[in-house]
């Protein structure tokens, strides 16, 4: 079974093949980039139409060149706010060939005010994660969540929750898409 995966970020290449292989066997995932269509660093509704816009371009660009997927990934990770608190999470899109779309997040962490304003500035925030530890590129290893809870959870594991739910949809069609 061939999954696409709208990014070439290892982190959500690995979290699609983890949480896809809890439902099938044989489970090859291709990360392509695709545009999300959102700013680099989406807030609120931004987050899961991201997620929608990269499962459709990946769908398309299934059908143009004849990849012979069954699935399309998008993942993109924002922000919301609730509560009056500002939390961040990845939100999910997947697509099965038939175009059928099942929806899902990560869990949601809450992040600092000094963080947050960073972000609604239009700074991403790996790039603010990055300054903070002085470290590179940490959204393709454990990511912010990674960072505030010590490492008892890294990015990959967040995303795998986010992308079953996702599924939820998808592997329960008969609930979601009779007469709809």
């Amino acid at each position: 079974m061939r999954i696409l995966v709208g990014s070439k970020n290892p982190v959500k290449i690995n979290a699609s093949k983890e949480a896809f292989e809890k439902y099938f066997n044989n489970v090859e995932v291709i990360g392509i980039n695709v545009e999300s269509g959102v700013p680099a660093q989406p807030v609120e509704d931004q987050v899961l139409q991201g997620a929608k816009i990269r499962a459709g371009n990946l769908f398309g660009l299934n059908m143009k060149r004849n990849l012979n997927a069954e699935y399309f990934v998008g993942i993109e990770g924002g922000i919301a706010k609730l509560s009056n608190r500002w939390f961040s999470f990845g939100g999910i899109c997947i697509l099965n060939a038939q175009k059928q779309a099942g929806y899902g997040t990560s869990p949601l962490f809450e992040l600092p005010a000094p963080i947050i304003k960073q972000l609604l500035e239009g700074k991403e925030l790996g790039d603010v994660m990055d300054e903070l530890q002085n470290k590179e590129n940490t959204k393709q290893k454990h990511g912010a969540i990674g960072f505030l809870t010590g490492g008892v959870m890294n990015r990959k594991e967040l995303y795998v929750s986010g992308i079953i739910t996702a599924m939820v949809p998808l592997i329960k069609p008969d609930l979601f898409f009779n007469g709809n």
